[in-house]
């Protein structure tokens, strides 16, 4: 199936986990792939390679959401490259967790900066240029802790929590010209951050979720593509909990 033939996406840090996962499925069904990336130029240069090799045409840019002036940039010059901008994922994100008691104020505000700040400077970066084509599809990562709050991540959450506000707000003010703005919210995904826990701690994660394991990539890559897609045309404004049950 090609849900999104000659559709153009653009997806920040994506060359591994979720965002590497949500590029692959883009580009499989038919979608150009602008993505961003902060460090990895061999990883950047191998999806971008295994992306064109799908028949589409993808290309990676070295770029910091989190920089008001860099997003818009970012924005120009994939404009210029792809003609067009249909899709955006904001994917990018990080994590400094801590007790409250022992965080200190720059691990706050740097993933608040990272987490948040990213999909405000993203999205206006993006905003004129749906506007004048009357359609877009905004896709923005939260995750299950923006939604029931987790014990030393009171920054990660309140990032995530911050997401689905501003995702919902945007939908309301972009909707009248065919505009969506929706939130995925990934509970417990492995990937190869998570390889590196303790296998006895990965396993008790497991057994708490109703479904007996954890998400793939893939997983939270087939909800971006629904959401993505004219199948959701009819969908803003909402969270797409993707967490095996962990809310329910």
């Amino acid at each position: 199936m090609n849900l999104l033939q000659g559709k153009t996406a653009i997806i920040t840090g994506a060359t591994r986990g979720i965002g590497k996962g949500i590029a692959e499925v883009f580009a499989q069904n038919g979608a150009n792939i602008a993505f961003t990336y902060s460090s990895s130029v061999d990883a950047a240069n191998k999806l971008e390679k295994e992306l064109n090799s799908l028949g589409v045409k993808a290309k990676g840019y070295q770029s910091n959401a989190a920089d008001y002036d860099q997003a818009q940039e970012l924005i120009k010059d994939v404009l210029e490259t792809f003609g067009s901008l249909d899709i955006l994922v904001n994917n990018a994100g990080i994590t400094k967790d801590n007790l409250l008691m022992r965080m200190g104020e720059e691990d706050f505000d740097k993933v608040i900066e990272v987490n948040l700040k990213s999909v405000f400077n993203m999205t206006k970066a993006v905003q004129r240029t749906m506007l004048k084509q009357r359609h877009g599809s905004i896709i923005n990562m939260s995750s299950v802790v923006g939604v029931k709050g987790n014990a030393g991540q009171a920054n990660y959450a309140a990032s995530k929590a911050g997401i689905i506000g501003f995702s919902k707000s945007v939908a309301l003010e972009l909707g009248s010209r065919n505009i969506r703005s929706n939130v995925v919210a990934p509970g417990f995904i492995e990937t190869e951050m998570t390889q590196k826990l303790d296998e006895k701690v990965v396993d008790g994660w497991r057994n708490a979720i109703p479904l007996k394991r954890g998400g793939t990539p893939e997983d939270i890559a087939n909800a971006c593509l629904y959401l993505a897609s004219d199948l959701s045309a009819y969908v803003t404004g909402q969270v797409l909990h993707v967490d095996g049950g962990m809310l329910t």
